[in-house]
């Protein structure tokens, strides 16, 4: 079996704007609804931008044989399930698994989760701070820098360069995933410490525009969007590169899910898109976009 690039870039993100106009236009549209007033073969996705790209180009099969699919990703992760429990949608996509919290928060909610591959967060350096000396970052390494408490590079064996994070938002799969790895069953990660050369970012789009135009960044990232950015580097974590060997095996840490969350079972069009996602052809799109499916972490 030929092994997918894990971090290929994904197509598709620069549909996010136009589908973004789609969905207003399709809730002020005729065409969404009937006489009634109700909807007609309409879905609604919202959430994850790391699952988004496969929604994106299935949601586009979709659309071709006559349904209204609307994708959003306000909110990442957190948002779409927040967006589900509030009826507002039917699928969220999620990057992080459910969590007891989320069902307390929805206790009318019968929140069920398909899973439709893997992916991984990588630490992201510029190459010019990995080509310097670091090529692999600790556990207790990784808490101090995103913690803002480290100044330099120096600190680990790289250039004499400021170390900049950009860490993202509460509610992001990729944050979830990174905290949980630092802090175990914590509560609450420790507050940073105030400095300028740490910021909070969305999704996965944006966090690599930041690391791509800022010299000495580093974030948290969706390995599927490192290849093919030349300025960017994936760190090991505690030795453990990241391959899609290290994913299927468990050894590397921060790898991570990739969910379609519904009310109660899939029905109606929920179904017929996530049938989709999970068809043959729907799970090469999942590798298309540098993820690893459900035939290769042996689902199927």
């Amino acid at each position: 079996m030929n092994q997918p690039h894990l971090w290929q870039a994904g197509r598709g993100l620069t549909r996010l704007a136009a589908l973004g106009a789609a969905l207003l236009l399709c809730l002020a549209s005729a065409a969404c609804t009937g006489k009634d007033g109700k909807r007609r073969n309409v879905l609604r996705v919202s959430g994850s931008t790391t699952v988004n790209p496969v929604a994106a180009d299935v949601a586009d099969v979709l659309r071709s044989q006559g349904m209204e699919v609307t994708i959003d990703t306000q909110g990442g992760s957190a948002g779409g399930i927040s967006q589900l429990g509030a009826g507002q949608i039917d699928i969220a996509m999620s990057s992080k698994p459910l969590a007891d919290a989320d069902r307390k928060r929805f206790p009318g909610i019968n929140l069920v989760a398909t899973e439709i591959g893997r992916d991984a967060v990588g630490i992201v350096v510029r190459k010019s701070v990995h080509d310097s000396g670091v090529t692999s970052l600790t556990r207790t390494q990784l808490a101090r820098i995103f913690e803002g408490k480290a100044a330099s590079w120096k600190e680990f064996g790289g250039p004499d360069l400021p170390v900049y994070v950009y860490d993202k938002e509460p509610g992001r799969g990729t944050r979830e995933v990174l905290d949980k790895y630092l802090y175990e069953e914590a509560a609450t990660p420790p507050p940073v410490q105030p400095n300028g050369r740490y910021a909070i970012v969305g999704g996965n789009e944006e966090t690599r525009t930041k690391l791509r135009t800022t010299e000495g960044s580093v974030a948290p990232l969706s390995a599927a969007f490192v290849e093919g950015s030349k300025e960017l580097a994936l760190v090991a974590v505690d030795d453990v590169p990241l391959t899609p060997q290290n994913i299927v095996s468990g050894k590397y840490p921060l790898a991570r899910p990739l969910f379609l969350i519904t009310n109660g079972s899939p029905q109606g069009n929920a179904r017929t898109f996530i049938d989709r996602v999970l068809s043959a052809e729907g799970q090469k799109v999942v590798t298309q976009h540098g993820y690893l499916n459900l035939a290769q972490l042996g689902k199927r």
